[in-house]
């Protein structure tokens, strides 16, 4: 394989971050690049399931200012990473590199620069991230899922390409089939936290559940949440008489999808675009300590548009149920959210980042 067919995808560590660069990492392999995944401990532990792929670790830290030692220890280990990723890129040069976000790309990219290694940055959220931000100025464009993303300064706009979110093609392709025995009259819910669980789901939703059981609503839920959660939450809803499957983190969510009518889920873009490329209406539950608010604002931007529902993890016990109950006295809430859903797609993402790669190496 040569050089010039030869990527690299700096992925950050958490699920946002990790698995649109597992994504990107399938499509260009599919379009004969040899392909290496770098990323640190944590990203690594969503990565089990990829073992197909070159997988290269890093080690990685924020800027932590909360005291001198700490401030000195993450400095160090930045400069450390630095100067792995550049004796990294020496041995393995790639052709172009993507940074996915988050700051375990950020060494590779800053170690990219040095060595004269184009590289481009990917934003899904609203608003673009920390390292995106350090990023962008050296950056040979920025491929981002929304044109309505905020934080871009203007002398850099011509880098801006507006793609669509980089989800998997299965999602996009993804068409529900009733599963034999669904009851249609029934809400089944998928309730969701993300790569990183929400353990306060757990915690505050099934009490609503029961609200709701108790005032007629028919329910089924099937709820992600933490191995430690398991039977706690299995005992609760067997006792209640809540008919439940409970399972824990999973990239693939398809088995799901086509048994539900709502779910209920943290404000991640590349869970929200899923569900809505596999037009299941949604209710948003930002968290409320994500960077710079981007949970809140990809939300926002969903509710806007009338794709989804917004309820503030703070008004869970005072809102959810009464939606709830409302969707199950009028359908047509749910109906509408999917009428908008349809007219939303990313079925050109992976063409145009073909064009992008196909404009990149004219130059």
């Amino acid at each position: 394989m040569s050089k010039k067919n030869k990527a690299l995808i700096a992925v950050g560590g958490t699920g946002g971050h990790v698995f649109p660069g597992c994504n990107l990492a399938k499509h260009l392999k599919e379009r004969n690049f040899k392909v290496e995944l770098v990323t640190d401990k944590r990203g690594n532990n969503y990565l089990k399931n990829y073992q197909n792929y070159n997988i290269s670790l890093l080690p990685s830290s924020p800027i932590e200012t909360k005291n001198i030692f700490t401030l000195f220890s993450s400095s160090f280990l930045i400069f450390y990473s630095l100067l792995r990723s550049i004796i990294f890129l020496i041995l393995n040069r790639p052709s172009i590199i993507f940074g996915m976000g988050g700051y375990s790309s950020f060494t590779i990219c800053v170690a990219a620069s040095l060595l004269k290694i184009r590289y481009i940055i990917y934003e899904n959220n609203f608003i673009i991230g920390k390292a995106n931000k350090y990023l962008l100025p050296l950056s040979k464009k920025i491929l981002v899922s929304h044109k309505e993303i905020e934080g871009i300064p203007k002398k850099y706009e011509n880098k801006k390409i507006v793609i669509g979110n980089i989800i998997k093609k299965e999602i996009i392709d993804f068409s529900s089939k009733k599963i034999p025995g669904t009851d249609s009259k029934k809400i089944n819910i998928l309730v969701l936290g993300g790569s990183q669980a929400a353990q306060v789901f757990a915690e505050t939703l099934p009490n609503i559940f029961l609200e709701c059981l108790e005032q007629g609503v028919r329910l089924k839920i099937y709820q992600q949440c933490l191995p430690s959660q398991n039977e706690k939450l299995k005992k609760f809803y067997e006792q209640k008489g809540i008919e439940s499957e409970i399972f824990n983190f999973c990239d693939d969510l398809r088995e799901y999808f086509s048994k539900v009518n709502l779910a209920i889920t943290r404000s991640g873009s590349s869970m929200l675009a899923e569900l809505t490329n596999a037009k299941i209406p949604f209710i948003s539950v930002p968290l409320p300590s994500s960077a710079d608010g981007h949970q809140f604002k990809n939300a926002m931007f969903y509710q806007s548009k009338n794709l989804s529902f917004l309820i503030k993890e703070k008004d869970l016990n005072d809102k959810l149920s009464n939606l709830i109950i409302k969707i199950d006295e009028n359908n047509s809430l749910l109906e509408g959210i999917v009428k908008n859903q349809r007219q939303h797609s990313d079925k050109n993402v992976y063409k145009n980042i073909d064009q992008v790669l196909k404009s990149i190496s004219n130059e």
